[in-house]
């Protein structure tokens, strides 16, 4: 896919997400607003219902309190008559702050004036009434039984019109939600015709392309048949030649004890016998890729083939001055074939010895992790090769797991291959991290066992 391909869906593909989150954003805004609704609602509800009570029972509390002073004439009441007004007066100056509508402020206006001229009247009563007899007053009393009662429509008619106003923000709200609902209609028609021209970009520079290539696929999978009987076929081969290969080592090392030390003859003897052994390990390694042995495994501590390994190549790598450590850990265990794990550990280690040549250090170490295998995540047990070498190039990266692929003048290019079939058929895998210049980290992962 080149770059322009990929630039085009990346752009639609962050266009379409932007998409995506628009709505999500104008669907949360809706919501939000939705709830904002309901609270402004209840609260002018709410509101409605505190003003009537709050009006009547403070207006019933100044006419009782008036009625007293009427029948008792006692200073004491009217003074009480007159800290109850006021308590009155001022709860309808906090309300007006509270209205936002004119109906709302025109109820409120009127409510004031008439308790205004309730005021005034008790004051005037109060100035006649203080020589009158209690039967005078109450006369005068009775008849100021109307003007209360007119205040408590006018209350009822205050909270009626606060109760109104829920239709202004029903109405606000609504024209609200309405533009929300038509830019989510409108995301929703872009985002169709966004996946409309991804749909046609993808068939056009994807799928019509991956149909070529898997006619071509088709003819590389049809060579690789043919590859892999012939590598049958090589696998025999490579078996028989053992059998002659092994007398001739047998009849080389018979003929060089006839030849004197240091002769011509005992040099060239001593060259075939290297290509002998050559030849050899190339036929071993060949067979085990071709055709790999079963493991037989068995529950052993996970540091045991670590440990093996460090005291067999120790001493090899010290004389290129490599350090082979081994870190102590936990005892793990694992349900492996150990000769087979050490095996791949030793291929780990020569390979690491290889990247480093000389001065460094190769580090054996195993903990405990949970990673997906191939019957799905599970409790692990990784067993590392961590070196100080030169790293792995890119462009070696590519081909590492690669049969017949090596960077070395005398390798075959089979060790990594053998080593992650050995591992496949352990459950596990073989996986590495890796740093130019920095150095390298195999591990082997492997299933944990049941203690």
């Amino acid at each position: 896919m080149n770059l322009s391909v990929n630039f085009r869906l990346a752009a639609l593909g962050f266009a379409a997400g932007l998409m995506g989150l628009l709505i999500v954003v104008a669907i949360v805004l809706s919501q939000k607003q939705g709830d904002t609704l309901r609270a402004q609602l209840n609260t002018v509800d709410s509101e409605s219902f505190t003003i009537a009570d709050h009006f009547k029972d403070s207006l019933r509390e100044v006419n009782n309190i008036r009625f007293r002073y009427t029948m008792d004439h006692d200073q004491a009441t009217w003074a009480l008559f007159l800290t109850a007004s006021r308590q009155l007066d001022t709860w309808m100056d906090e309300q007006a702050p509270r209205l936002s509508t004119a109906g709302e402020k025109d109820a409120l206006r009127q409510v004031k004036a008439a308790y205004d001229d309730y005021l005034a009247e008790a004051r005037q009563v109060h100035l006649r009434n203080q020589n009158n007899s209690p039967t005078d007053a109450l006369a005068e009393f009775s008849s100021s039984r109307g003007q209360s009662q007119h205040l408590f429509d006018l209350g009822q008619a205050l909270a009626r019109a606060h109760y109104e106003s829920r239709n202004q923000v029903i109405s606000s709200a609504n024209s609200t939600l309405a533009q929300l609902r038509h830019l989510v209609l409108a995301l929703l028609a872009a985002l169709f015709l966004l996946g409309v021209a991804l749909a046609v970009m993808v068939y056009r520079d994807m799928v019509v392309p991956l149909r070529v290539k898997l006619v071509e696929s088709q003819s590389l999978a049809e060579h690789h048949e043919k590859l892999a009987s012939l590598g049958l076929l090589a696998a025999g081969v490579a078996h028989e030649i053992r059998n002659p290969l092994t007398a001739i080592k047998a009849a080389v090392f018979i003929q060089q004890k006839k030849f004197a030390p240091g002769s011509a003859d005992a040099a060239d003897a001593e060259l075939v016998g290297r290509e002998i052994r050559r030849l050899e390990r190339i036929v071993t390694e060949f067979l085990q890729f071709a055709r790999p042995a079963e493991p037989a495994l068995g529950n052993v501590s996970a540091q045991q083939p670590l440990r093996e390994v460090q005291c067999f190549l120790a001493p090899e790598l010290a004389r290129k001055n490599i350090r082979l450590l081994f870190e102590e850990s936990n005892p793990l265990p694992v349900n492996v074939d150990g000769e087979q794990i050490k095996q791949v550990l030793i291929n780990l280690v020569q390979n690491a010895a290889d990247s480093i040549g000389r001065d460094g250090a190769i580090t054996l170490r195993c903990r405990p992790d949970r990673k997906p295998l191939s019957n799905g995540e599970t409790d692990v047990v990784i067993l590392e090769v961590a070196d100080t070498g030169r790293g792995i190039a890119p462009e070696v990266e590519k081909r590492l797991f690669d049969p017949f692929f090596t960077t070395k003048p005398d390798g075959t290019g089979l060790g990594l291959s053998i080593a992650a079939c050995i591992v496949q058929k352990h459950g596990g895998a073989l996986q590495y991290q890796t740093q130019v210049n920095r150095g390298t980290v195999f591990g082997i992962i492997l299933p944990r066992a049941d203690t």
